[in-house]
């Protein structure tokens, strides 16, 4: 017999696996709405190329909404989507659990 009890959790981490699906979500969670190179700017680590493509997986799964206005030049704007809004606790657990454990590292290597 097969253990499906992490089969949510394996889900989950599909979703929003990746060193920049988090931090584009917590930029949406901050910010609402955000044109590409808002995002681009506000993560200058990050490829434009990575950059799409991260956006591209997060629609795919629902959580992030791309709204493209039929103007010269085109206006798109990114936004999570009702849905993609239960993942904002979520976000919030991590920012206050990696703040925690930044400085639980910190303390470990000054004793």
């Amino acid at each position: 017999m097969q253990d499906n009890t992490c089969h949510g959790v394996e889900v989950a981490i599909e979703a929003i696996i990746g060193k920049w699906k988090p931090i584009i979500l917590f930029h949406l969670m901050e910010n609402e709405v955000m044109r590409f190179n808002e995002l681009k700017r506000a993560i200058p680590k990050i490829t434009q190329k990575m950059l799409i493509s991260q956006l591209r997986e997060l629609e795919h799964h629902n959580i992030v909404n791309r709204k493209v206005y039929p103007q010269v030049p085109p206006k798109v704007e990114y936004s999570l989507t009702e849905y993609g809004k239960n993942i904002i606790p979520i976000l919030k657990s991590m920012q206050q659990w990696g703040t925690m454990h930044k400085h639980h590292l910190q303390q470990k290597s000054s004793t």
